[in-house]
């Protein structure tokens, strides 16, 4: 499902545009930025389905697809459902966790924003080795605290 909705909302010819939980996911992130004193502003990629992030006009990072979170929330959610308990928890800790795992999401790339915004030199540890893990840690948190208190899986 979520294939399909990427197919009928991403652009990928001539005038390119992204899904719009992408965007939101972008201008969350430019509103967060700026709050936190930064000029932060982003735009759409004229030759690829992302969004330019900007901070003080330096091009700082691409978010795409694969930063919005709804990978990884389908991920959790189907974990749960997987070791599901009453359909009351299961609802609440899917609401709950999907919600953290955004908000989250939206952190990490503000705070990997501003760190290579002053230490570029780190982009790759930043990128490729923070940026995985304060999400997926984030997931992985959420699953243990489940199956240890509410999957009703016997102990």
């Amino acid at each position: 499902m979520y294939s399909f909705y990427l197919n009928k909302t991403q652009k990928t010819s001539e005038v390119f545009s992204c899904a719009p939980i992408t965007e939101i996911v972008a201008k969350q992130t430019e509103i967060v930025l700026n709050t936190f004193g930064y000029n932060a502003k982003i735009e759409q990629h004229t030759e690829e389905v992302s969004v330019k992030l900007f901070i003080d006009n330096k091009f700082i990072a691409r978010i795409i697809e694969g930063c919005n979170s709804i990978s990884i929330i389908i991920l959790f959610i189907s974990f749960i459902v997987a070791f599901s308990s009453n359909f009351e928890t299961t609802f609440l800790f899917i609401v709950f966790g999907s919600l953290l795992l955004y908000a989250t999401n939206v952190f990490r790339i503000v705070i990997i924003s501003i760190a290579i915004y002053k230490y570029p030199q780190y982009e790759y540890v930043l990128h490729d080795i923070l940026f995985p893990l304060i999400i997926y840690g984030t997931t992985f948190l959420l699953w243990f605290i489940w199956v240890q208190k509410y999957s009703g899986l016997k102990k």
